[in-house]
């Protein structure tokens, strides 16, 4: 029993020790541990960033300051947060990465916060929209968008647009109680009424029952956020199956109801759906032009890039410009003075990172779906510059 303990300190000791000390030799690469699903109920997520990932690199390509770029992927199967903070760690002692990247789901990122305070490791975030992530460690900067910062804008778009009375559905987890709170708490300060309010699990949710119920309310519209990709898919199904469409009931949303990458497998189901979003594959702008160009060229079987898909594209930028900036060398704290104000011009439009709060500044967008070239698109109609998390205001 001694011995093992005996172990176990030591193994904790080197761990610490790994975690304190700077690099002393000599690297010919930068490494960037990105940590996501790749498999699993949201797989999509960990693809859809690494298509981003490699648009960016085909387009920049491999090196910065003399030395190559070298992408290790970590699949956590999500979500698991116990797996991403153990992957975190391999990543930072064995693989001695310089960068922590991806997180596409809130409790995983949160669970590797910590790793990268205690390892000083730039933690770029490419998805994951809790407001609180980036409060969590000083080396966290945000590419992607906050729930809050997508969803408050529809709470003023919504009353200017004579929609009061309004049922909500949310996944039940840290994003989808941001979404609920901004959309809800800004409807209400300016006129308007929840009549409903319904959170529904993460994983599996079974739509029928809580659509009956939104019908039963008879509101104005239903307010909606759920993961990307099958739940969005079923959601509509369900609004169109279950009558609520025909009984006059709007549907508004986050954009991610209306992903682009699932988009075209959803149909005319989504025809009329109104959204604020940060990004839509539809965006005109010779960015978008460049990247939407590479990723297909990239990822043949990938089908329509989604906002995970740019985030990642500019988290790559971010990375690049920090490593070039640095000379090759990264250092934790340096490399976080160079991320903060940091500016892009994104396949999303401009957008720069907050100083203060390590989170993105984006213009959100009101989208509508219609047919374009006979499939389905999000197309912008209206926008709110300059937009910043109103959860950290």
């Amino acid at each position: 029993m001694q011995s093992k303990t005996i172990a176990a300190l030591a193994v904790a000791t080197a761990f610490a020790t790994t975690f304190a000390a700077p690099a002393a030799w000599a690297q010919d690469t930068i490494k960037v541990g990105v940590i996501a699903s790749f498999s699993g109920p949201f797989a999509d997520y960990g693809k859809q960033m690494q298509g981003g990932i490699k648009a960016w690199m085909a387009q920049h390509g491999d090196s910065v300051a003399g030395k190559k770029i070298q992408i290790i992927y970590k699949d956590t199967t999500g979500p698991s947060p116990e797996i991403a903070k153990r992957l975190a760690q391999e990543l930072v002692v064995r693989d001695k990465v310089d960068f922590l990247a991806g997180f596409g789901l809130t409790p995983e990122a949160l669970a590797v916060a910590p790793i990268a305070q205690q390892a000083k490791k730039p933690m770029i975030i490419m998805n994951a929209a809790t407001s609180i992530i980036t409060t969590k460690s000083d080396y966290i900067a945000r590419f992607s968008m906050t729930l809050p910062q997508i969803s408050a804008p529809m709470g003023d778009w919504a009353l200017k647009n004579k929609i009061k009375n309004v049922a909500t559905v949310v996944a039940d987890y840290g994003p989808g109680i941001d979404a609920e709170k901004a959309f809800s708490d800004r409807l209400v300060k300016n006129g308007g009424k929840i009549v409903e309010a319904i959170r529904v699990p993460l994983r599996n949710p079974e739509f029928a029952p809580f659509i009956q119920r939104i019908k039963d309310a008879k509101p104005d519209a239903v307010f909606v956020f759920v993961p990307a990709g099958e739940q969005s898919i079923a959601f509509m199904k369900g609004y169109r199956e279950r009558g609520l469409a025909a009984a006059g009931i709007k549907v508004i949303a986050t954009g991610d109801l209306t992903d682009d990458h699932v988009l075209p497998a959803m149909g005319d189901n989504t025809l009329g759906v109104i959204t604020t979003f940060h990004y839509s594959a539809a965006h005109k702008s010779p960015e978008n032009d460049a990247f939407l160009k590479n990723f297909a060229a990239t990822n043949p079987q990938g089908g329509r890039p989604n906002f995970m898909a740019v985030a990642a594209y500019d988290g790559m930028n971010a990375i690049y410009q920090v490593s070039n900036k640095l000379g090759g060398k990264i250092d934790g704290d340096k490399a976080m003075a160079v991320l903060k104000g940091m500016k892009i011009a994104s396949p999303r439009g401009p957008i720069s990172i907050d100083p203060a709060t390590r989170d993105v500044v984006q213009t959100v967008y009101v989208r509508k779906v219609e047919k374009v070239n006979g499939e389905p698109y999000n197309v912008e109609f209206d926008q709110f510059p300059n937009m910043k998390d109103p959860g950290k205001q």
